[in-house]
């Protein structure tokens, strides 16, 4: 923390706890209590339950984590793939070649998740590509809607690489094949692992344009909490929710030790 001060850091915190709190952490909390509760007394849920949570680990419930782990994890490993070469392309490609790509990429961010689905749902309807109703086309709309954050942050950590160690490799003989696999992509693992952690995170929450696609049979957990509620059960949502963030911090834990790992090698 920039303060040098004791009293200016006793501050900075005070103003931290004070946004914070209300604006970040007390809301989750309230979810939290919610998923224990049976009614709503007052400002405060009551009637301590864990009913609750023995449906939001079995039967739809479960399946429907489990689809929205897969949905998630494939379309991470899909951006970073995409976003990866594409960072790659462009940083050969110059400046201004740089600039249309990252523009490109990040065309399905600037318009609202809702037009990405339905782009998706419109193109992919009719052959020869005919992906309506079946589980690919959330994935692929899911690969849209995250690509242009692996693409921009492996972007970033090409422009902080030192160009030394490839033109050292390259001096010594190394094909560019060899550069790539063993010098350049090693060097930039923390940042996939960080691009990976954020699409996967992404992924895990998207609802507008999932609402758009899913089939009968792929049922992701964001939709599930959003109908859960909707029918008005309020305390159901709220402990569907709860694992779902706990499962999504759970998967950006060990991302976070695989990259903590990389960054020492």
């Amino acid at each position: 923390m920039l303060v040098h001060s004791r009293k200016g850091r006793w501050t900075a915190w005070a103003v931290f706890a004070v946004l914070f709190v209300p604006l970040f952490a007390l809301p989750l909390l309230v979810i939290v209590a919610a998923s224990f509760s049976t009614n709503w007394s007052g400002a405060f849920p009551s009637g301590p339950t864990a009913e609750h949570y023995a449906a939001a680990v079995r039967g739809e419930s479960l399946q429907a984590l489990t689809t929205s782990l897969v949905t998630a994890v494939a379309a991470s490993l899909l951006a970073l793939t995409v976003g990866t070469w594409a960072a790659l392309a462009a940083s050969a490609l110059g400046k201004r070649g740089r600039r249309v790509l990252d523009a490109l990429f990040m065309l399905p961010v600037a318009v609202p998740s809702v037009v990405v689905g339905l782009a998706v749902l419109v193109a992919f309807s009719q052959p020869p590509v005919l992906l309506n109703g079946t589980r690919w086309i959330v994935i692929l709309a899911h690969t849209v809607l995250v690509t242009a954050f692996a693409h921009q942050s492996v972007s970033a950590a090409i422009l902080r690489l030192d160009p030394r160690y490839e033109q050292a490799a390259a001096s010594l003989g190394a094909r560019p094949s060899y550069v790539l696999l063993r010098v350049k992509l090693p060097l930039l693992l923390p940042s996939l692992n960080a691009a990976a952690g954020l699409c996967f995170a992404l992924s895990m929450g998207e609802l507008s344009a999932t609402m758009m696609l899913y089939p009968p049979d792929w049922l992701p957990l964001p939709v599930l909490i959003f109908t859960a509620t909707d029918r008005g059960s309020l305390f159901t949502g709220s402990a569907l929710a709860v694992v779902l963030m706990a499962a999504t911090l759970l998967v950006l834990l060990a991302v976070s030790r695989i990259r903590t790992k990389a960054s020492y090698r």
